[in-house]
């Protein structure tokens, strides 16, 4: 990590330490408590956890965006406005003029084309969402062109419904960059990969003032964004692991908003007079991924009973009520193709027997690699102890959330529980990556959620592949459906809760909107009174 002085002065760091101790937190600046451990970069072309990508939708701007008032409706945003021609093969954008980034400099079509083509050929984890679509390092500079300084044109290998590709624009991998200022810090070729970790290149609503991994992040307002500036000049956001603790931060008030309450924790502030609860039905699923190297965990019969093993109802009641839903399909409710259908419930008899059939009747040890939060901790907690009563001995590994997902993406695991949240609002976005996998080999590039479990599914692949060329809405819906039931009985994924993500705060505070997704949570709105 690169010494926190390159990022601002010994001076300005001491007030901003200050601002994050001090109870009545200053009146133009936003103090939010949130479990931010799962950070690895803050690169819009890296950045595919959650707390990274919703830094990026705050600091850049993309093509595309969507508006929450509006039901998720596709809106221009640095694109004024865009034509697709018939084939459904050429779309063309036209940027608004006048806009900059945060360095000064002008936005121009080459800045789109190098957002683009940095993107693609760095290829991290959010890549594909741009590859899919047949842009990769030796294609990009030819289907992304910058037609004058204020058109580009993308040509896209297969006539797929217009909506699809354009809600893949919304998602924090086609943030368009200053490519001036980046250009200026590559090292070695890396298109400025090493130097965005910990700093931005936006023209959007703020820009990263400091940022210390696993501590906190602070971001400036940008008051010349073409929006209009935003409701409050900082926001700092503070890691604070423990709900508990993020409790009596909000209570004191030392920090304007609890991110990360838990069930306990929300029914003590929910009826304080200075407190207020703020909901928004999130598309996170929480799921088990279990490998497919693990010989056990390949074993169809095992794979079902581990469904039948987890007691759904008891979870929710007991640890999650209120910030999750029972949910067992990919689709989080709201999107198009989305299912109700709950096959399993807690049958330890049937799980047995199962067991058995697959020559595991005494049980088997196995780890999960467990992120130490709440109420991820509780949840896997409660899976050991239902899974035992099958003898299936659960060893639980804790670490951060770097750690955890740094394994699991190296496909390293037994067992990971953990979140997904969709990248755009387009069933394709989860149907993709739970039920596609085009190369189960090592050097594949898409790594699915599918391909890290080394689920090798050629069938499944072709058949959700094809839905997203369907551009018949209700055709589509029931090919998703389909999908989805096939799925819940095959995969080796225990899909659990969907969640509802939910932010105690301060009366004083207005504003705030949970949007569906983590690129749809923004701070510009949020006032103090």
């Amino acid at each position: 990590m690169r010494h926190i002085a390159k990022l601002m002065t010994a001076s300005a760091f001491t007030a901003l330490m200050a601002t994050t101790v001090l109870a009545d937190t200053p009146k133009d600046t936003v103090v939010m408590a949130k479990q931010i451990d799962d950070i690895i970069t803050l690169d819009p072309a890296e950045a595919f956890e959650f707390s990274g990508v919703e830094v990026g939708a705050n600091v850049y701007d993309k093509l595309i965006g969507v508006d929450l008032a509006k039901n998720n409706e596709l809106v221009g945003e640095l694109a004024e406005k865009w034509t697709v021609s018939e084939d459904n093969l050429t779309y063309t954008f036209k940027l608004r003029p006048g806009v900059k980034f945060h360095s000064g400099n002008a936005l121009t079509a080459a800045d789109v084309v190098y957002s683009f083509q940095r993107a693609v050929t760095l290829n991290k984890s959010p890549g594909f969402i741009l590859t899919q679509f047949g842009l990769n390092k030796d294609t990009v500079l030819e289907k992304v062109k910058a037609v004058d300084d204020l058109t580009v044109q993308v040509v896209v290998s297969k006539p797929y419904a217009p909506t699809f590709f354009l809600n893949c624009l919304t998602s924090g991998v086609a943030s368009i960059v200053d490519s001036k200022l980046v250009k200026a810090n590559e090292k070695d070729g890396d298109f400025g990969n090493g130097w965005l970790k910990l700093n931005s290149a936006g023209s959007g609503a703020y820009k990263v003032r400091a940022y210390r991994p696993n501590e906190q992040y602070a971001l400036d307002a940008n008051e010349t964004w073409y929006k209009g500036a935003p409701k409050n000049k900082r926001v700092i956001v503070r890691h604070v692991a423990e709900p508990a603790s993020q409790r009596l931060l909000l209570e004191k008030g030392d920090i304007d908003m609890a991110r990360n309450l838990s069930k306990d924790q929300l029914a003590a502030v929910k009826d304080k007079a200075d407190i207020q609860i703020v909901q928004g039905d999130k598309g996170y699923i929480l799921y088990l991924g279990l490998n497919q190297k693990n010989p056990n965990l390949a074993k169809p019969e095992v794979r079902e009973a581990l469904k039948w093993l987890v007691d759904y109802s008891a979870i929710e009641k007991n640890i999650v009520e209120g910030t999750y839903k029972h949910h067992e399909s990919f689709l989080p409710k709201g999107f198009l193709g989305a299912i109700t259908d709950k096959p399993y419930t807690f049958d330890p008899a049937k799980a047995k027997e199962l067991l058995a059939k697959a020559g595991l009747k005494d049980g088997f040890t196995v780890t999960m690699d467990v992120r130490s939060v709440n109420p991820i901790t509780d949840i896997a907690q409660a899976i050991q102890s239902s899974w035992g009563q099958a003898g299936i001995k659960l060893e639980l590994i804790p670490g951060d959330g770097k750690q955890t997902l740094t394994k699991y993406r190296a496909r390293t695991h037994d067992i990971y529980i953990g979140q997904w949240g969709p990248d755009y609002l387009d069933p394709h976005t989860n149907a993709e990556t739970f039920a596609i996998n085009e190369n189960n080999g090592e050097d594949a590039k898409s790594k699915t959620l599918a391909w890290r479990n080394a689920w090798d599914i050629p069938d499944m692949t072709k058949s959700t592949q094809a839905a997203v060329l369907e551009t018949d809405a209700a055709k589509r819906k029931t090919e998703y459906e389909g999908i989805q039931r096939d799925h819940q009985k095959v995969s080796p994924f225990v899909i659990m809760f969907q969640q509802v993500e939910v932010t105690a705060e301060r009366k004083n505070v207005k504003g705030w909107v949970i949007g569906p997704s983590s690129d749809t949570n923004f701070y510009w709105p949020i006032a103090k009174n």
